[in-house]
Parts: structure tokens; sequence; C-alpha cells
């Protein structure tokens, strides 16, 4: 054996990236790069994880015909290639399509930042269902420890809607595959959470499943259902439509107890974050 190949079996060799540099005019962190792309790897952190087939399809045809007309965005990975930061159904596609390389801009990010970015894109292009979106909302707090209203302000949407998205993961697991399949909306499955329990949940769940009817009519069923369950007196329909609006106002559950003139308002929460972000709403 050489006395070479010796030596370069013991030394690790740095990976040498394969890329062609294209100069765009945004100075060094807004170069465009083709990278192979064998050389990327996906975003273990991507949000998305249902990929429509027929739709990558018809990408593939685009990206034969006219090639990628929108770079993705990479990051360095410590081993010497790159992780997508945003554009896997670009990226997927064009491995369908047998493509060398792709166009991509390379940025410094970290994990947070990567989350962030690649859950922007995706509810830009409208790409991700509601429990995809709440679980990445969900990531955004718990992991690094953005209030509700820090998430609504990096993605663009309103603290009532991150709060109302993230209460949906409290659904039990076929109500949300019904959520995910499209077989009920959003709207339905949020009248849903107004009920106390999880058998309640799946009994009215099932009891509309392929009914004809409007996210209205959940709610009112879901009234009714509050108002005259078994061994309990028939409630104040207007105390049902007040406990819903501070459920909304709140993105919790909420349960007002009368006892003539007096009463009690109690409002749930489910972990320390949310425990913060309610006693901000309320002082």
């Amino acid at each position: 054996m050489a006395l070479g190949k010796g030596l370069n079996s013991l030394i690790p060799q740095q990976k040498t990236r394969k890329k062609i540099r294209l100069e765009t005019g945004h100075g060094d962190s807004e170069r465009l790069w083709h990278i192979p792309l064998s050389e990327i790897a996906p975003n273990p952190a991507q949000p998305r994880k249902q990929f429509n087939h027929a739709d990558l399809e018809d990408l593939v045809v685009s990206i034969k015909k006219h090639g990628i007309m929108q770079p993705i965005t990479v990051s360095e990975r410590d081993d010497g290639g790159y992780e997508i930061v945003a554009g896997e159904r670009r990226f997927r596609a064009s491995q369908i399509a047998e493509m060398p390389t792709i166009p991509a801009i390379v940025r410094q990010v970290n994990e947070q930042e990567k989350l962030e970015l690649a859950l922007i894109e995706n509810i830009q292009r409208q790409q991700l269902n509601a429990i995809e979106e709440a679980f990445a909302f969900q990531r955004l707090m718990e992991e690094f420890g953005l209030t509700q209203q820090e998430v609504a302000e990096q993605v663009g949407k309103s603290r009532s809607v991150i709060a109302n998205t993230v209460r949906l993961l409290g659904l039990p697991d076929d109500i949300q595959r019904a959520l995910i399949d499209g077989k009920i909306s959003m709207g339905k499955a949020r009248a849903l959470l107004s009920l106390n329990t999880e058998k309640e949940q799946m009994a009215m769940f099932q009891r509309l499943t392929g009914s004809d009817i409007t996210v209205r009519d959940v709610e009112h069923a879901v009234q009714r259902s509050r108002a005259s369950r078994k061994g309990s007196v028939r409630r104040d329909p207007n105390v049902i439509a007040q406990e819903e609006m501070l459920e909304q106002r709140f993105g919790t559950k909420v349960r007002i107890t009368q006892k003539g003139d007096r009463g009690t308002i109690t409002i749930e929460y489910h972990s320390r974050e949310e425990l913060k972000r309610l006693l901000g709403e309320l002082t």
C-alpha cells in the first residue's frame, strides 16, 4: 500500500463543496449558488408533514420544462453539507426530476430561525394544515420560550389565532386526523373544543361526520349538548355564549358558574407558559 494512501485513510479529509457561485448583487449573505442535490439534506424541523403527490408531480413537470424559478434557502452543516431552511417541496420535486443541482441562497441561521422561516414560507403559501401549524406554534413556545404574542408577531397572525390553533392539539387523535384529511373544517373542530371531555367531543364528532352542516350548526349543537348534560340543570344560553366569547378571547377553556347575581369564572391552563400568558392578558 502506498504511503500517501495510508495517510489519507488516517487523516479526515474536509468535504469539498461542489457549487457554482452566481453573483446576485445583494452582498455576501445573498449570493445565489447552484448546489448538487446530493449535498442537501431535508430540515428535520420542517413543520409540513403532508405533501400532495399530485401537486408535486405538477411541479416536477414544470421544473423539467422551465427549471427552478425561485431558489430554495439552505444553511451550512458542520459536516460540509447543507440543510434546507425553506423550499423542501421544490427540493423534492427536483429530486424526482433528477436535476443535478438546485439554485439556493445560503443563510446563517440558528434552530429557531430555521423553524420560523420554514413556518412562515408554508403559511404564506397556505401549505400547512391546521395541526401542522399548531405543532409548529407549540414548538416555538415550548422549545424556544416564545410567548403567543411573540409567535404571532413572527408569523404575521393575531395572538388569538395562535391560541386557538394550538388548542386544536387538545382534541382526540381521531378528530385531529379528520382535520388533517379535510373531513372536518377548523371552525367545526374549534367548536368541539367547547365540550368538556374527549368522550363528549368524540360523540359529537361522530354525530356530525358526513353531515352537510355549517360551523354555526355545529356551534348550536355543542351549545345544546353543554346545556342539557345528563343530571345537570339547564344552563342559561347567554352564559354559555359568554363562556365561548371568553374562550375565543383567551384561547383556553372557560367556565362561568352563577348563583344569583354572584358567581365565579374558571379559566383553565395547561402549562407554565400558558399561565404566564393568561396573567399578562388579565393584568
